[in-house]
């Protein structure tokens, strides 16, 4: 069972960018899903959520108004596009899943991670 980021990469303020996350191994289609991120010397800290059915969605308010997560579960995919970007935005972005309907916004409720997509925001 596999998740695997991408998308990441190099762009100034106020640009965008698109991170995709494909699952393999299993369909994911009935598991919550989400978005974290990491700066260096930094705690991970949660960035956005979705439940099974693409219908709640949650985000922190450091990116509200800015990302959109979202899902298709016809293709076990998971994105999230960032616009309006900013330095501190910087980070490795990890998406995650859990064994459950619905979304939390802490760690340890995910049961898998992806290994992980920089994203590096210049000023």
């Amino acid at each position: 069972v596999q998740l695997q980021a991408s998308g990441g990469g190099l762009v100034q303020t106020g640009g965008s960018l698109r991170l995709s996350c494909a699952a393999s191994g299993r369909t994911f289609s009935s598991y919550a899903k989400g978005w974290f991120r990491q700066a260096p010397g930094k705690e991970r800290e949660f960035v956005a959520a979705i439940s099974w059915s693409g219908e709640r969605l949650y985000y922190a308010d450091s990116v509200k108004g800015r990302f959109t997560i979202s899902r298709d579960n016809a293709k076990n995919t998971l994105s999230l596009q960032m616009n309006s970007l900013k330095p501190e935005d910087t980070a490795v972005y990890y998406c995650v899943a859990r064994r459950g309907t619905e979304y939390y916004t802490y760690a340890s409720a995910y049961d898998y991670w992806g290994q992980g997509t920089l994203v590096t925001v210049s000023s």
